[in-house]
């Protein structure tokens, strides 16, 4: 079971990388992000958070995912750890943004993926 929440998980980090690709590429959805402080696309400084998000996740995603015993990945458990602590930060931001949308959104996402995380880490 631990297995597939890892991959559930990695999945959520996925869908993430792909809304900040959307955000890079100029989609209007300030209002979902970084504070909600911009109602249509964001500016060229809030792209360049949400290209720098995207490594963060894949890190956090392969990161769970060697928790979990996923083939060629042999990441030391610290990794894990590191993971979930920012995933719970991030769970923490989303859930006090200033942003309705971005709390209605992203912070109940936020939440899931820790608890996937913590699954995960705790197995």
């Amino acid at each position: 079971m631990t297995v597939q929440i890892a991959h559930l998980y990695a999945t959520g980090c996925v869908a993430i990388m792909f809304f900040q690709v959307a955000l890079i590429a100029g989609a209007p959805l300030g209002r979902y992000t970084q504070g909600g402080q911009h109602a249509g696309a964001l500016p060229t400084s809030g792209r360049i958070i949400a290209a720098v998000s995207i490594p963060i996740l894949l890190f956090m995603g392969l990161a769970i995912l060697s928790k979990a015993g996923f083939p060629g990945l042999g990441w030391p458990v610290w990794t894990g750890w590191v993971a979930l602590g920012v995933q719970g930060l991030s769970a923490v931001a989303n859930w006090i943004t200033p942003s309705k949308p971005e709390r209605a959104v992203w912070g109940p996402v936020t939440l899931v993926l820790f608890a996937m995380a913590l699954v995960v880490m705790t197995a």
